[in-house]
């Protein structure tokens, strides 16, 4: 069974993605290959990355999310053939703005990736932004595939960023598809909301 349900009760499998007891390596081949227009509501990133409340005695101290090391030389996790350093870091640390919605995306991804929880709400537009953000610490995110893009240049002020993203929970290959649409706020892009249906 897939280890992660939605809240309303829907699997959050990527459309055309294998069983959980599948190849991992087939179940990223397959994930985005197929592609059909089905998406539930609440099926994105934000949520998916969300912990799920465990019973815990009172006054238990909360496990916060692991931050994988990451150096400037590592890969950066958005799937951009560059490293960390010369990609998101800038970004994450506030010294630059995304110049895209593509670009946010894939930041957004890599604070996902390595638990920035802090780069994640201040790129959330205010309209839509939770007041705190406690990631799933068993999640681990191994991939990002876009899939399509809608305006999001320096010369729009919205755009929508299609893509699938790849996760293990609790050592399980996991796939999401999600459209999400970005509007730009005070001249920087901001993650707004999943959008549904085709």
């Amino acid at each position: 069974m897939n280890p992660f349900i939605w809240p309303h009760g829907k699997s959050a499998w990527c459309p055309g993605t294998a069983p959980p007891d599948s190849d991992p390596a087939a179940i990223r081949a397959e994930s985005c290959a197929v592609r059909p227009r089905l998406r539930a509501r609440a099926s994105d990133l934000h949520n998916r990355s969300v912990s799920k409340k465990s019973k815990k005695p009172k006054g238990a101290p909360r496990r916060p999310a692991a931050r994988p090391a990451l150096t400037a030389a590592d890969p950066c996790p958005c799937g951009r053939d560059a490293v960390y350093g010369d990609c998101c870091a800038p970004f994450h640390r506030g010294d630059a703005a995304a110049p895209t919605a593509e670009r946010l995306m894939r930041s957004r991804y890599a604070a996902f990736a390595t638990g920035d929880t802090a780069y994640l709400l201040r790129t959330w537009h205010p309209s839509t932004r939770p007041a705190t953000l406690d990631l799933d610490a068993e999640r681990r995110w191994t991939g990002l595939d876009i899939l399509a893009t809608t305006g999001g240049s320096a010369f729009h002020t919205e755009g929508t960023v299609e893509f699938c993203a790849h996760s293990t929970w609790r050592g399980t290959a996991d796939s999401q598809h999600e459209n999400s649409r970005f509007v730009r706020e005070d001249g920087a892009w901001v993650y707004v909301d999943a959008l549904d249906g085709p």
